[in-house]
Order: structure tokens, then C-alpha cells, then sequence
């Protein structure tokens, strides 16, 4: 599922309604849960006219043996992932001359090159308007469009891709549809495994022995459709306090 938002045109940026300059803002951090400053940023030059936000939710297929249909089964929700269009112009027609190539190279510099210190491209914080996104650069396309008599640039669009960046024990637990202080009952259907199982409930499939165990089940390989398995919090799970 994918929403396409307008913006203002280009040329004529993005204001505020005091007529101040409001300009896409991109910083850069270290760190993945965005604590202390930011170490680098950029600011887009030509605000894009339009970008899309796409919502993507993984449903997985379950058919028993012997039926028709095949149920929908939730599965997880997806990053979101947001695509810009951006003008880098560099013929002084609307903005001051630039040189359009080093210009996207800083770009791209911020966005999406390795960094040294943690050996990966730096987490990104996207400001503009409504939107305030943290994400990182999935994907960069350049496209150069205008020249000089001598070769180098003169205009070039992006086409950027980011992916929302949301930790994975945070993304479980806003998805999760009940509270993990609770014991569950689960009914088991055609094809089930228990480590999926304990993926599901736990995020973790290595504690299937555990649940085994808790279950006491003399076979955990072969669980039969309609059986009912309890999974109960971690720590009663593994005798914890």
C-alpha cells in the first residue's frame, strides 16, 4: 500500500505559513537510538514536489489438509519506506551557482556512505513539515540530466529510497496483539512447528525445548492440528524470578 503526499512546487520551496524558508532537513547519527548530537547533516536544496510513503504488512498462508481456502495469517508490519525526487539544479536560474556533482556526493556522503567508527552507513532523522522520519538510506539512483560544454553536470535528480529504521524488540512489541505478562493458549494448526511458535511468541525460536518442556510434550516434532499449547511468561518459562 503506498500514499503519494504533495508538496509545493520547487521553485517556489517550502514555507511556513509566516512565509518563512522551511528546507527538508537530513541528519546523520551514530548511534541507533539517535542519543547524543548528530555528526553530520544535509540540507535539501529544492524541496521534492511529492513523495510517497508505502505501508507494507506481511500476512503468511496457512491451508490444513483437506481445505479450500487459504486464511491470511498476520504475519508482522514492515518498515515504511518513504521515496523523494531530488533536484539538484546548478545553472543559477533559481538558487546561486553550485557545483551539481560535489553537491551529490555530499549527499550521498551523509546518507549512505560507510562510516568508519561503526561499520555501516550513519542513522538518519528526515525533518520536514509533518514528517520527522528516523531511517536509513535503502537505495540511490542519479541521474544526470544537463551538461556543460565540457562534460561536468549541470542538473541532476535522485530518486532516494529510505526504510524507517525501528528496532526489532520495539517493532514486536508495538505489533504485539497482547501483553507478554499473560500466559497464552495456542491452538495448533496444520503444518505448525514449535519453533515457529516460539519465534511468534517469544521472538525467539531457540526457546522451543524450553516451551517443550513446559508443555511436556513427548514429541515436539509432531504436533497434532488442534492441540493446545500454553506459552507463558519468559520468566515462568525458564524458572527465572
Amino acid at each position: 500500500m503506498q500514499r503519494k503526499t504533495s508538496a509545493f512546487h520547487t521553485e517556489n520551496l517550502e514555507s511556513d505559513v509566516s512565509g518563512e524558508l522551511k528546507k527538508m532537513l537530513i541528519e546523520a547519527y551514530r548511534e541507533a537510538d539517535y542519543s547524543g548530537a548528530a555528526v553530520d547533516q544535509f540540507e535539501v536544496i529544492f524541496n521534492p514536489n511529492t513523495y510517497t510513503q508505502k505501508y507494507d504488512i506481511e500476512y503468511e498462508e496457512r491451508q490444513g489438509q483437506g481445505d479450500t481456502g487459504s486464511p491470511q495469517v498476520f504475519g508482522k508490519i514492515k518498515p515504511q519506506e518513504y521515496t523523494f525526487d531530488f533536484l539538484f539544479d546548478g545553472t543559477g536560474a533559481v538558487v546561486p551557482e553550485m557545483d551539481v556533482q560535489s553537491t551529490v556526493e555530499r549527499f550521498l556522503t551523509v546518507t549512505g556512505k560507510h562510516d568508519g567508527e561503526i561499520h555501516r552507513p550513519l542513522y538518519l532523522k528526515l525533518s520536514w513539515g509533518a514528517l520527522i522520519s528516523k531511517c536509513v538510506l535503502k537505495s540511490a539512483e542519479v541521474t544526470y540530466t544537463l551538461f556543460k560544454s565540457d562534460g561536468y553536470p549541470l542538473r541532476a535528480k535522485v530518486k532516494a529510497n529510505f526504510s524507517e529504521n525501528v528496532e526489532d524488540a520495539l517493532r514486536v512489541a508495538e505489533e504485539r496483539k497482547s501483553s507478554p505478562d499473560l500466559t497464552h493458549l495456542h491452538t495448533v494448526e496444520q503444518g505448525e512447528h514449535l519453533s515457529l511458535l516460539a519465534h511468534k511468541y517469544y521472538g525467539e525460536p531457540g526457546r522451543y525445548l524450553q516451551v517443550a518442556h513446559y508443555n511436556k510434550l513427548l514429541n515436539y516434532r509432531r504436533l497434532q492440528r488442534g492441540q493446545v499449547l500454553a506459552f507463558p511468561p519468559i520468566k515462568d518459562l525458564t524458572g527465572e524470578a
